[in-house]
């Protein structure tokens, strides 16, 4: 199935599919991975701060010095920030899948919040018209080929 020519509400009801039934064959594997990427990315878990040094150089070797999102500057934006293109809380499975992951600055993290790939496309298409053609270009398509196996 090629995902590229899909319209946006048959990719809502794809990725709602897959995580469903991925959801309900959740193994301790998944959870461990789920709980390795608080590690990866926190020195002790999650309430303390300070990225640990292999989290901190894949967001170098993966970010510029502007959110790919609302192109300022992280620094203006509250920092770069580590997200899941199809959040850890619906698809903790992935949370450690580097296809998942890009680096967005902490405000363009915070108002996309829970949202999975495709409610976040609409989000962008109906509030931000203009970037919606950069958003559809770093859609997860290959994640969620992979998923369908």
């Amino acid at each position: 199935m090629d995902l590229e020519d899909k319209e946006l509400r048959e990719l809502f009801a794809l990725a709602d599919k897959i995580g469903n039934k991925r959801y309900n064959k959740l193994t301790h594997q998944d959870f461990e991975n789920y709980r390795k990427f608080d590690f990866w990315r926190y020195v002790n878990g999650d309430f303390e701060c300070g990225t640990t040094q292999e989290s901190r150089d894949w967001v170098n070797n993966n970010s510029d010095w502007a959110c790919p999102i609302c192109s300022e500057k992280y620094s203006r934006k509250g920092g770069k920030t580590v997200d899941h293109k199809l959040p850890r809380a619906q698809y903790p499975w992935l949370s450690m899948e580097f296809q998942n992951l890009w680096v967005i600055c902490r405000s363009c993290n915070k108002e996309k919040g829970e949202m999975h790939w495709y409610e976040y496309e609409r989000y962008m298409l109906l509030h931000y018209p203009a970037l919606y053609p950069f958003i559809k270009t770093v859609r997860p398509t290959n994640l969620l080929n992979a998923l369908k196996s």
